[in-house]
């Protein structure tokens, strides 16, 4: 199953030189791998990462736009500025990865690897969710939260739905802290009384990682803050600011959604085993079914022991990506194996004004995920903002 092994490796414990190592995709995954094996590897091997855009956004920043605190820019970073660091950096699209010949097609170049790591990601698919136009704004697309933000200004009064359209999709808990975010931002504009706000998912809780307790605390803030949460329903097509259900349509004056998210099609037609549509992995070491290439974040599905899936997060993926990178400079060098992924995770949920509760758990414990959620308070929400900076300080200079 595995392609052969390596021409030049050597006896196991002997260093190897000149290796090339290529990331593809510059999100936490990818740059996070990338500075780690930079560090842990002379510069007699290359790290070279690739990413389509050429920019890491924060996608925190989504959520404190849209309510106008802050812009999308301060959360967005040239990932050239990684040189620095001594990573190469390649802004190209990825159009196929060859497992057999050990190389990677961009749009005007191919190039081999040695060792590869995909962190290609998840994409937003509003295209497989019928009668997605202009009339919804999709809550993952920063044109979209910036075309939002402009129309919240004018809205002062009526129905707003923030709507699951599938699953999966990234930063599960997003849906419901926008919800909360647009109930602090129209309280304090004295519009809330005249604005109706409705949360609705076709699963049959809130967040069912986090297990009935999480979901009924997190369905609770809800309630308290008169925010409608509507579990099991499944969206047939979208009529304007409308959507069908099966079970018939319901209204609204703002339609917020949130679309299923798939891999890039080049995953698909990559060779690599898949779970689904996600790039299969051993759960601790994050291998794939060919020898040298591993894959990280959001483009992997990770069972748990419960059946369930590990939640795509910024978190897990910059985790992966250490470990990744621990284990090829280990291979390369000779070194000790490190210590795997131990599925151990946070997020983040702001309740509006400057507070946010925590979810945070050993999410690869068995028999089911052992996870908590925090109350809501100001240090929390601190945290989050640390999280933040601390990342766009410490990964570009």
């Amino acid at each position: 199953m595995g392609a052969a092994p390596f021409g030049d490796l050597v006896v196991k414990g002997e260093a190897v030189a000149g290796k090339n190592v290529v990331i593809l995709g510059g999100g936490f995954g990818g740059i996070s791998a990338a500075l780690e094996l930079r560090r842990g590897l002379d510069t007699e091997h290359r790290i070279t990462l690739v990413d389509r855009r050429g920019i890491f956004f924060m996608g925190l920043r989504h959520l404190s736009a849209l309510v106008g605190r802050g812009t999308l820019a301060e959360g967005t970073r040239p990932l050239r500025q990684l040189a620095a660091d001594g990573v190469e950096v390649r802004t190209s699209t990825v159009n196929a990865i060859d497992v057999q010949a050990r190389t990677v097609r961009l749009d005007d170049d191919t190039i081999a690897f040695d060792y590869l790591i995909v962190a290609v990601g998840a994409e937003p698919r509003p295209d497989l969710v019928p009668g997605f136009s202009d009339e919804a704004f999709n809550l993952y697309d920063p044109l979209d939260v910036e075309r939002l933000a402009a129309r919240l200004p004018t809205f002062t009064a009526g129905r707003v739905h923030i709507a699951v359209f599938g699953v999966p999709y990234k930063c599960p808990p997003a849906p419901y802290e926008a919800a909360m975010l647009l109930d602090a931002y129209f309280t304090n504009r004295g519009l809330r009384a005249g604005i109706a706000l409705e949360t609705s998912t076709p699963q049959p809780m809130s967040l069912p990682v986090v297990g009935a307790a999480g979901c009924a605390n997190l369905e609770g803030m809800l309630a308290a803050k008169n925010i409608a949460f509507t579990p099991n329903r499944k969206v047939v097509r979208l009529e304007g600011a409308n959507v069908v259900t099966e079970n018939g349509p319901v209204a609204a004056d703002l339609l917020i959604g949130v679309p299923p998210h798939r891999p890039p099609a080049v995953v698909r037609e990559s060779g690599l085993e898949l779970r689904g549509e996600w790039i299969a992995v051993d759960a601790t070491t994050m291998r794939t079914s060919v020898e040298g290439i591993y894959a990280v974040g959001d483009v992997t599905e990770i069972p748990l022991a419960n059946g369930m899936a590990l939640p795509k997060a910024g978190v897990f993926a910059e985790e992966e990506g250490k470990v990744t990178a621990a284990a090829i400079i280990a291979e390369i060098t000779g070194g000790q194996a490190p210590a795997g992924f131990q599925g151990k995770g946070y997020c983040f949920i702001e309740t509006g004004d400057r507070q946010a509760a925590l979810v945070q758990g050993e999410f690869l414990a068995a028999p089911a995920p052992r996870v908590e959620m925090v109350a809501p308070s100001a240090d929390t929400y601190r945290q989050k903002v640390e999280f933040e900076s601390s990342r766009l300080s410490s990964w570009f200079r």
